[in-house]
């Protein structure tokens, strides 16, 4: 059982790298030989028409329980699946033990239409602290790496978001209107203005990959769930990003976050989209 965060560290620097691979296991195991070859029956809904799982997302999941539980004795894993069938499994984020926290395959509905924007996000907390994170796009040959205070990586190259170009309009990914209640939608819409270029979102993961490299200058989404999250905002933070919520603090992982929050690629983003979204418009 690890008893403190320098211990975290040590495991980190034993195990990291077979981390990644069995990221990669769960993912050349159980999901790429499902993708584009599900049959009907291997696709069920949760919430909503929206809302999907496959035998992919359940059968990764639980390899990746199953072998990161082995890795880190005494840790715990809180899946998205997991939590699905037993919500009161996600308080395992407010406990003080390790935890794992793990989406098996983020962006469930491109998966089932064949599009190869998923991603498996994994992070790894302790009391509300992720200390490392894999974002694993199998289907586009990406794994992102970070460690806090160890920097941001993807395929072994370091990742700078740097402050997006003056001049041009933001580019920012906003909670995909199939997910928002119409109060969402409201707050929402403070962002279709002069000088931003709102999308909607696709994959979380790969939303908070594409600030950490740049690509994208921020994102606007309005939910907590912490296995979209985790594995991007310390990626983002790594490579010198930075996220805050409508409160004007970080997001955390614990929830009881003011709503909807940004990740983005500077601090001076993070403060513009954060004051639109409240009104402010620094």
């Amino acid at each position: 059982m690890i008893e403190d965060t320098e211990t975290i560290d040590e495991f980190l620097a034993r195990h990291a790298a077979d981390v990644a691979e069995a990221v990669r296991e769960a993912a050349a195991t159980e999901i790429m030989p499902r993708f584009r070859q599900l049959a009907a029956h291997q696709v069920d809904q949760k919430s909503g028409p929206h809302d999907l799982v496959t035998d992919a997302d359940r059968n990764a999941e639980l390899y990746l329980t199953d072998v990161l539980g082995a890795l880190l004795p005494g840790s715990v894993v809180v899946g998205e699946e997991a939590v699905h069938a037993n919500p009161a499994s996600y308080e395992a984020i407010q406990g003080d033990a390790p935890v794992w926290i793990v989406d098996p395959v983020d962006g469930t509905r491109q998966f089932v239409h064949g599009d190869d924007g998923f991603c498996t996000l994994v992070a790894l907390a302790r009391h509300g602290v992720v200390r490392a994170s894999w974002t694993y796009a199998p289907a586009r040959g990406q794994l992102a790496t970070a460690v806090r205070g160890g920097g941001a990586f993807l395929n072994g190259e370091r990742l700078f978001a740097g402050p997006p170009a003056p001049g041009r309009d933001l580019a920012v990914a906003t909670s995909h209107p199939d997910y928002t209640t119409d109060d969402q939608k409201r707050a929402l819409l403070a962002l279709w203005t002069d000088g931003v270029a709102p999308r909607a979102c696709g994959s979380a993961g790969l939303e908070y990959l594409a600030v950490a490299r740049g690509e994208l200058d921020a994102t606007a989404f309005s939910w907590e769930a912490a296995w979209d999250h985790a594995a991007g905002l310390l990626l983002v933070e790594e490579a010198g990003g930075a996220h805050l919520t409508l409160g004007g603090e970080p997001f955390r992982i614990k929830g009881g976050n003011t709503l909807p929050f940004t990740a983005a690629r500077d601090a001076a983003t993070a403060r513009r989209v954060t004051g639109l979204l409240s009104g402010t418009r620094p």
